[in-house]
């Protein structure tokens, strides 16, 4: 297996950028959450979602290139699908899309007054490989050349995901507030 990190070019990659963005929100919906909460993020997963979310990911590589790193498979000899069993893929394929990282642009920052890492995924296969530390280090470097009122990388990550909250400890992230929501349904 020969992964290799590279920016993410819309033509080349695309579908396999989306295909790991729904296993990502398949595996919060399963794994971080009840029946309500998959059902939730299931439920956005449409075309429609699709074509808006691959158009802001446009708009952010248009700011800055390197805002989304995506892990290709350029064996081609991967075990599973192309960004896991959660979507349905075909088998991997040279220059597969296994995971990726997504940071926000520097113009972004002003959100939580840092840089922000919007998502990190990698596909079953491939975890345990290194690729998750290659994708982090990726987002270190970018958000270290970001101009940001604080020098600080910051996430989302649900106190349920124990291995990506391992993940993130290992790598030397630490509390900093909570995130809190609610629905806007009935406001």
């Amino acid at each position: 297996m020969s992964v290799d990190l590279r920016p993410y070019d819309r033509d080349r990659d695309a579908d396999g950028l989306y295909a790991a963005k729904v296993a990502f929100e398949r595996g919060l919906g399963a794994n971080t959450g009840g029946d309500g909460k998959a059902a939730a993020y299931e439920g956005k997963l449409t075309e429609a979602y699709r074509e808006r979310w691959l158009d802001w990911v446009d708009r952010c590589v248009t700011d800055d290139p390197r805002c989304v790193t995506v892990a290709a498979d350029e064996s081609g000899d991967g075990d599973g699908d192309e960004a896991g069993d959660e979507t349905g893929a075909g088998p991997a394929t040279a220059g597969s899309v296994v995971g990726y990282v997504f940071v926000l642009p520097a113009r972004m920052a002003m959100i939580w007054d840092a840089a922000v890492l919007n998502e990190l995924y990698v596909a079953p296969d491939h975890r345990g490989t290194g690729v998750a530390d290659d994708l982090i280090d990726a987002a270190l470097a970018l958000a270290s050349d970001q101009d940001l009122p604080l020098d600080r990388l910051v996430l989302d990550v649900d106190a349920a995901n124990e291995r990506a909250r391992a993940f993130y400890d290992r790598h030397g992230f630490e509390s900093w507030g909570e995130l809190v929501a609610r629905p806007l349904d009935d406001a």
